[in-house]
C-alpha cells in the first residue's frame, strides 16, 4: 500500500492559505515557494496530509469532513497535549503550529513534525522479512512503550487541565452510550442490556495516568532499520488523563490471534502471525512491568469492544448521512454491530458465535 495518495478531491484544502498561514506563523524551514501536499489514505477519523517543501516536510492534521460529535476531534486540545507530552515522552510528535483562524481551511488544524517508520496493519508490507523472534521482539516493545506512557508524571507535565480522573469510567460509560444513541441507524441486539451491565458493574479505577485511549500496533511507527524499536506513537486525538486499564483492554481488543481473521467483522491484524505475543501474555507482560491489578480485565475488554463498536458506527454515520464518500465506511455499521455482540459475550450477555 502507498504511504500517501493524491488529496481525496473532497478532501482538499486551500495550499495558498496554507502556505501564507505558515509563513506567517515563522515555521523553521519551511519555503513557501514550493509547498505541495499528499494524503495519508489510512486512518478512519481526522485527516492527515503530508506536507512537503524542498527539503522540509510536516504533517497537518484536521477534522473529518461533516458535523462531528460535540467535544470530538479537538485539534486544539490535541495540539496542546502533544505540547506538553513530546518533552517527556518523546515518542508523542512535537506540534509545531496551530491554526484556530476558520478562514485558513474552515476548521482549526494543526501541523506537527513528520516521523518516518514502518506500520504493521493488517498486512506486511511486501519485502517484510517474517521472523518468529523479531515479532515476540515487537508485542514486548508494544507493551513496554505503553507501561512507559502510563508512568509518565502527568501533574509535573502540565497534563492536570487535561482530564478529570475522578469519576473517569463512569463518564466514559455514559458518554459513549450517548454518542451510540446519537449516531443510530438501525436496532441492534444487546445494546440496552450491555449498557446497562456496564454502567452497573463498574470497577474501581486504578490510580490515573496519562492514556492514549486508542493504543495499538497500527498507531506505533517501528524503526525501518530495526524494527524491535518503536520511533513513534500516532494519533493522540483521545489522549486524556484517566484509567490506564481502558489503554489495555484497548490494545487486547484490536489485537488478533490465530484463526481469529473474522473477528471484528473481519478487521485483523498481522498480530495473528506466528511469534506475537498471545493477549493472555500481552497482560502477563504488563501486570509484571506496571505493578497494576488486571483481575478485572474483563469488564474493561467488554467496554473496549463498545467503545470501538460505537467509533465504527459513527464513521458509519458519517458515511451513511452522506458527509463522506469514502467508501472504505460503507461497511462500518455491520462492523459496530458484531463488536457489540462480542461486548455483550464478553459481559456474559450473548452466547458465544459459531
Amino acid at each position: 500500500m502507498l504511504e500517501t495518495i493524491p488529496v481525496r478531491a473532497d478532501e482538499q484544502f486551500s495550499l495558498p492559505r496554507v502556505t501564507d498561514f505558515l509563513t506567517a506563523a515563522g515555521v523553521r524551514g519551511f519555503d513557501p515557494s514550493r509547498l505541495e501536499v499528499e494524503q495519508f489514505p489510512a486512518g478512519h477519523s481526522n485527516l492527515t496530509y503530508l506536507l512537503h517543501a524542498g527539503d522540509w516536510e510536516a504533517v497537518l492534521r484536521r477534522p473529518p469532513l461533516g458535523p462531528v460529535a460535540p467535544r470530538a476531534h479537538d485539534m486544539t486540545r490535541e495540539f496542546h497535549i502533544l505540547e506538553r507530552l513530546h518533552p517527556v515522552f518523546p515518542l508523542a510528535p512535537r506540534p509545531l503550529v496551530l491554526c484556530e483562524d476558520l478562514d485558513v481551511i474552515g476548521v482549526p488544524f494543526y501541523v506537527m513534525e513528520r516521523r518516518r517508520g514502518v506500520v504493521l496493519d493488517q498486512e506486511f508490507p511486501p519485502d517484510w522479512q517474517a521472523d518468529e523472534n523479531l515479532h515476540r521482539a515487537i508485542s514486548e516493545s508494544l507493551v513496554r512503550v505503553l507501561v512507559n506512557l502510563h508512568a509518565v508524571d502527568w501533574r509535573s507535565a502540565g497534563l492536570d487541565a487535561v482530564g478529570r480522573p475522578d469519576g473517569y469510567m463512569q463518564r466514559q460509560v455514559s458518554g459513549w452510550i450517548e454518542r451510540y444513541q446519537r449516531s443510530r441507524t438501525a436496532d441492534v441486539q444487546d445494546v440496552e442490556s450491555l449498557s446497562a451491565w456496564l454502567l452497573d458493574n463498574l470497577p474501581e479505577s486504578p490510580p490515573a495516568t496519562v492514556i492514549h485511549n486508542d493504543y495499538k500496533l497500527n498507531n506505533v511507527l517501528l524503526d525501518p532499520t530495526d524494527p524491535r524499536r518503536i520511533v513513534a506513537v500516532l494519533d493522540w486525538e483521545m489522549a486524556t488523563v484517566g484509567d490506564p486499564l481502558s489503554d489495555l483492554a484497548s490494545l487486547l481488543v484490536y489485537w488478533t490471534e490465530p484463526g481469529e481473521s473474522e473477528m471484528m467483522g473481519g478487521l485483523k491484524a498481522v498480530t495473528g502471525e506466528p511469534g506475537f505475543a498471545t493477549r493472555a501474555e500481552i497482560l502477563e507482560m504488563y501486570a509484571a512491568w506496571s505493578g497494576r491489578d488486571v483481575s478485572r480485565l474483563d469488564w474493561y475488554l467488554g467496554f473496549a469492544y463498545f467503545k470501538i463498536g460505537v467509533i465504527c458506527q459513527q464513521i458509519y454515520y458519517r458515511w451513511f448521512k452522506g458527509q463522506t464518500h469514502d467508501e472504505r465506511f460503507s461497511g462500518h455499521g455491520a462492523v459496530a454491530a458484531n463488536l457489540i455482540h462480542r461486548a455483550a459475550h464478553v459481559a456474559g450477555l450473548r452466547a458465544p458465535s459459531v
